[in-house]
């Protein structure tokens, strides 16, 4: 299963679009939405590695986004910022959109545009979604989507079926094989 058809990179995205779009336009509308679309993105960050075996890919799209997770949280504990709904301190970055963007940067990096395009409108519309709800500002947003980018394109390779890198370890040693087809 090395080629999927084209559809099943971007139909978790467009999945995501569908049944996002805030029913109502108010505050918890357009929370409920910016998580269905995270999730979404998430999900599917690591739904197509699997789908086609590249296994790496998953690794990598772990490693983004946890990558991504970790320095948000650490950013809010340092920076405490109050969120404009007042409901606590952890508006400042936006752990929503760095998520989202960290998965989004991740697909594209990983398997182009076609995949990437759909992905990174769904983080935008994540980030936007955010602020419609008061949770966040425009600075959280932003700085979010640069650490998501930052890890998703930092962490994440182009995927190519002639190459493949294996990590290993154990208690005394640790390693990484390259396997490489010419």
């Amino acid at each position: 299963m090395n080629h999927l058809p084209r559809f099943l990179l971007i139909f978790p995205i467009i999945a995501a679009l569908t049944f996002t779009a805030p029913a109502e336009a108010s505050n918890k509308g357009w929370s409920i939405a910016s998580d269905i679309s995270r999730n979404a993105l998430v999900a599917s960050a690591f739904l197509v590695p699997a789908l086609q075996e590249d296994w790496n890919g998953d690794l990598q799209a772990l490693g983004s986004i946890g990558a991504a997770f970790a320095l948000t949280q650490s950013a809010k504990q340092a920076f405490p910022r109050l969120r404009p709904d007042g409901s606590d301190y952890d508006s400042f970055p936006s752990g929503h959109s760095s998520t989202s963007f960290a998965a989004a940067a991740t697909l594209q990096n990983r398997y182009g545009w076609k995949a990437g395009i759909p992905a990174q409108l769904v983080a935008a519309f994540v980030g936007v979604a955010r602020v419609q709800a008061h949770k966040h500002y425009w600075s959280d947003v932003m700085i979010g989507a640069a650490i998501g980018e930052a890890t998703g394109f930092l962490i994440t390779s182009k995927h190519n079926p002639d190459v493949e890198v294996i990590p290993f370890g154990d208690t005394k040693s640790a390693g990484v094989v390259a396997l490489v087809k010419f």
